[in-house]
């Protein structure tokens, strides 16, 4: 997930500007299959299948035409009332129709299109009519989907049968339909673009709810490597940060003679909860750890040193059964297994993210203390 993530930003970044469009990057999901199954599309897919069973599956350098206009005859832009009252009227009005139809169908066989994507859909006359062609189409693209397509493949989405033309075509190195599961359902991959800068993680899970948490799990991650690109500083994980910084905060409060020392102190003990909460999920013991690190940080000078998350609760168990047989080896057990350099270990956190937890936290406690008083209910004004 972390290599697919990487993938598809990098694929769609603008390294110049030093920005990413998320927007480029679609996200996918279908039941069936396990996470593992879920892979990254250098194209678009649609949860959408061709319009006719018989009409070709597959598509190897393929044109495409992207239509906003639904194949059908043009309708008056006033309510109106046909009326018909021979045989030939009706037959008069069928060929109309026929034409229409036929006209259309040529229109985009002329143009060099191979397959039409259609953002309405079409009846089943002009269906057939597309099918003895040998044109194949698909209907119902959506309005995002086919911003995506165009982007993906550079066509130029045509809103007339009269205004399609070989340069508005857009190409695609192949273009096929899969199927997933026993219940046979069915995607339309397009991909080996001609621009790449539109790509799809198609996402597959055992139900709906871990599909989605999956897939806001993999937003998250987009969300970091993002940015990462707009700005690549970082910092180390782990708690490590959070310690280096309470040691400086603390430091400096030395140095005020005046009452605000103590709100620094408090700020530091605010950072110190980070490291403590770690160790506390893991199994280990947090102010024991949070002691242990930033003796180590000040002792051998390095703001590396943070909670080794991977441990557990069997390791700490083993420290603790090593205490019983030899003190010294205890210590150097815990101190191996509580914190380790989080450099070597290779955790680390962007600055910028960092930078956000804390003004947003310093925000947050800064309104709550411009609260006076709190008004019960009932009480006189």
């Amino acid at each position: 997930m972390a290599e697919i993530a990487v993938k598809a930003v990098l694929a769609v970044a603008d390294l110049e500007r030093k920005d990413v469009n998320l927007d480029l990057i679609k996200v996918e999901g279908k039941i069936g299959g396990r996470m593992e199954d879920t892979v990254l599309v250098n194209g678009i897919v649609l949860d959408k299948t061709v319009s006719h069973p018989q009409m070709p599956k597959t598509l190897k350098d393929a044109k495409l035409c992207i239509l906003t206009c639904p194949f059908e005859p043009p309708k008056p832009k006033t309510k109106n009332t046909v009326q018909i009252g021979t045989v030939a009227e009706y037959n008069e009005l069928d060929a109309f129709e026929k034409k229409c139809f036929i006209d259309m169908v040529q229109q985009v066989k002329d143009s060099g299109a191979d397959i039409v994507f259609c953002q309405w859909g079409f009846d089943d006359e002009a269906n057939h009519l597309l099918l003895q062609n040998n044109l194949p189409a698909v209907r119902w693209v959506g309005g995002v989907e086919i911003e995506l397509l165009a982007i993906a493949t550079g066509a130029r989405i045509v809103p007339r049968f009269q205004e399609l033309t070989p340069e508005k075509l857009g190409r695609a190195g192949t273009i096929r339909e899969v199927n997933f599961g026993t219940a046979q359902d069915e995607m339309l991959i397009i991909e080996d673009c001609a621009n790449s800068k539109a790509v799809t993680i198609l996402v597959r899970g055992g139900n709906k709810m871990v599909i989605e948490e999956i897939k806001r799990s993999l937003h998250d991650a987009l969300c970091v490597v993002r940015n990462l690109i707009r700005d690549n500083r970082i910092v180390y994980g782990g708690g490590a940060a959070e310690a280096s910084c309470s040691l400086k905060v603390t430091d400096e409060a030395d140095k005020i003679a005046t009452v605000e020392q103590y709100g620094l102190r408090a700020f530091a003990d605010a950072l110190d909860n980070i490291p403590i909460a770690l160790a506390e999920n893991c199994g280990m013991g947090g102010i024991e750890t949070l002691a242990e690190i930033k003796s180590r940080q000040k002792a051998e000078s390095c703001p590396l040193i943070g909670v080794d998350c991977m441990v557990g609760a069997t390791q700490s168990t083993c420290a603790s059964i090593a205490r019983v047989y030899s003190t010294r080896l205890s210590h150097d057990i815990s101190r191996d297994l509580h914190s380790l350099d989080m450099k070597e270990r290779n955790v680390y956190e962007t600055l910028v993210g960092k930078q956000q937890q804390y003004l947003l936290a310093t925000q947050v406690a800064k309104m709550i203390l411009k609260i006076d008083d709190v008004i019960k209910q009932g009480t006189a004004g």
